[in-house]
């Protein structure tokens, strides 16, 4: 039997690897899972430099779409296999249609259907695998087929949410600086040598423009463009860092304005992702920490990590939440009452609704205020650079005018 390099999660949330001995990676999962232990790669030892496959990858619109068709399938009585074959057959997606080639060969060897999807972590997730375990093992994989669909649709819905709120102004501002350069680069040195042949006196404006215009076009202005990269990358390669994750996800919830519709988003994703996974069977311990590697939030994975410590210890779910200071108090006290009348799962998905709705009016809120404040900037920009290339010829007709 082959050896297998392997990295995962443990049950305390921490990083693992080693190596084990399996038949194939179906056996290896479930080899680790008894070990309590969350396989995030797997791979053949001796095999570890396989060339990259671009163009892969599942979008969770298609995602949302095979889980709601397979739903669908199973509550009509057809065979896992079966089905597996036909959402395959049926599927645009080249790599995803690999993946479910796989699994139903999987399925069809005799691996359950959360220990064949357990070896795609990129297309199925943790918390996708564990709720298909629970369905299996509670015979409604249905039912829960048809949460997660809907849960997956709702978090598109909210990814969606955070584009439209970001991608207008930073494209209204990528626009601006794009004009703003070549207006500078190109337009401002041939008024400059104009003004320069005719000896007229120029404006403070206008010289501002024009030594912006020098810079620029000197040496320094491109080594400041190659350092403004150098940093965006470096920032980048930080973010990938476990403390400069943290760090940066502190500083945006912080905002003004985007961290309150962070926090939010946030908030919508933890009761959504925690109250789908306790509806559908999957223990409170195991859906905290889930929930945590999928929140999204350096800052709420780890508030979420000190909360399931804390109830590992025996303390109640709302008072670590509480001492977190990352959940508004609302959420706290809402959950304090599903704990005490035992409807968890349906509070969480109350507060999600509430909070998905918020982060909705909130955006809209954001983008009507934006809009103006984008046109009138970039209006006093790109129009004062213009007018200040005016002023000195509108002067120097002036003069003629009086000198005629």
């Amino acid at each position: 039997m082959p050896d297998y390099k392997y990295q995962g999660t443990s049950r305390a949330g921490a990083s693992v690897s080693g190596v084990m001995t399996a038949s194939n990676k179906t056996e290896l999962a479930n080899l680790l899972k008894r070990q309590q232990i969350t396989a995030t790669k797997m791979t053949e030892k001796g095999k570890e430099f396989n060339m990259p496959q671009f163009g892969g990858g599942v979008k969770a619109k298609e995602l949302a779409i095979f889980t709601r068709q397979f739903s669908v399938m199973i509550d009509a009585g057809l065979p896992l296999v079966q089905c597996l074959e036909i959402l395959a057959s049926q599927q645009e997606n080249k790599f995803f249609q690999k993946v479910l080639i796989g699994t139903r060969g999987q399925v069809e060897g005799g691996a359950t259907l959360s220990a064949a999807m357990r070896t795609s972590p990129k297309v199925f997730d943790a918390l996708y695998v564990n709720m298909v375990e629970a369905g299996e093992t509670g015979g409604i994989l249905d039912t829960i087929l048809q949460r997660l669909s809907t849960y997956i649709e709702k978090n598109v819905k909210l990814q969606r949410a955070v584009k439209s709120a970001l991608v207008y102004p930073v494209g209204v501002l990528t626009v601006a600086g794009g004009v703003i350069t070549l207006l500078l680069w190109k337009v401002v040195p041939i008024f400059a040598t104009l003004f320069a042949g005719l000896g007229v006196d120029l404006p403070l404006a206008t010289k501002i423009v024009i030594g912006l215009s020098n810079f620029i076009g000197s040496i320094f202005g491109l080594l400041i463009l190659v350092a403004l990269g150098a940093g965006i990358f470096g920032l980048k390669v930080w973010y990938g860092t476990k403390q400069g994750r943290f760090v940066l996800d502190t500083i945006v919830l912080k905002l003004p304005v985007l961290g309150v519709l962070m926090r939010k988003i946030a908030v919508a994703r933890f009761t959504r992702t925690l109250g789908t996974l306790i509806s559908s069977g999957v223990p409170i311990l195991e859906g905290l920490d889930i929930t945590a590697r999928t929140a999204g939030n350096a800052v709420v994975e780890r508030a979420l990590q000190q909360v399931r410590k804390s109830l590992e210890e025996g303390k109640s779910l709302t008072e670590p939440l509480r001492d977190s200071e990352v959940f508004p108090g609302m959420v706290t006290q809402m959950i304090a009452v599903g704990e005490q009348t035992g409807a968890m799962d349906a509070m969480l998905q109350k507060i999600a609704d509430f909070y998905e709705e918020e982060v909705d009016a909130a955006v809209k809120d954001l983008l009507t205020a934006l809009e103006p404040i984008m046109i009138v900037f970039l209006g006093v920009v790109v129009g004062g650079v213009v007018i200040s290339m005016y002023l000195p010829l509108f002067s120097l007709i002036g003069k003629l005018s009086s000198a005629h």
